[in-house]
């Protein structure tokens, strides 16, 4: 007689709320950020052998179920080490907490010692407000380092103020900035002025 184990849950899988996602690449990390327009997304990034994030699991989950119209989205480590460091992300657990246009709202490490911090920033982040403007997500200096770090690919175009008399050309900055993501400096209103008084 052969006994067949089933898979058991991982811990991070365990007693998940329907508000609760596990991130499966970058493009889906930006593509949740910006469908979730006005409500507030917190982003756990943990890692299958933090015994911290382990311990603080349970009370994420709580957090969850009480807080139905808040979005947790889960990033595993382990899994997606490039987009974390790319991020930013060197200590476990951590958090980020987003909204609509605002974008990011804040970010910290949090542990069950330290859980007043996280209750607080719930407290704080979920009255009721309305972003005016575009749900932004990411910075633009992530998004750019998670295509450079071949995390996620698309096609930037960058937001170029109108050509001032004696500044260069648009095409030309547009040529700039999308041959090299490093010289998109140059196209800041205030280096635009300094680099043209110079020349």
């Amino acid at each position: 007689m052969r006994l067949f184990r089933s898979k058991s849950e991982k811990w991070w899988e365990k007693k998940l709320e329907p508000n609760i996602k596990e991130i499966t690449s970058a493009q889906d990390l930006v593509d949740s950020l910006l469908n979730a327009g006005d409500k507030l997304v917190i982003v756990d990034f943990f890692s299958p052998s933090c015994g911290g994030c382990k311990a603080l699991h349970p009370k994420i989950c709580q957090f969850a179920e009480m807080n139905k119209d808040v979005q947790f989205l889960q990033v595993n480590y382990e899994d997606h080490k490039s987009m974390c460091y790319t991020l930013n992300v060197h200590v476990l657990p951590f958090f980020r907490f987003y909204r609509g246009a605002h974008g990011r709202l804040c970010s910290f490490s949090c542990t069950n010692a330290t859980i007043k911090k996280f209750k607080d920033a719930i407290a704080k982040h979920t009255t009721e407000r309305c972003s005016l403007g575009t749900t932004k997500g990411l910075d633009e200096s992530e998004l750019l380092a998670l295509a450079a770090n071949r995390d996620l690919s698309f096609n930037y175009t960058p937001n170029i103020p109108e050509q001032q008399p004696g500044s260069i050309p648009v095409e030309e900055q547009k040529e700039i900035a999308t041959t090299d993501p490093a010289n998109l400096e140059l196209l800041l209103p205030s280096t635009t002025s300094i680099a043209t008084k110079r020349l």
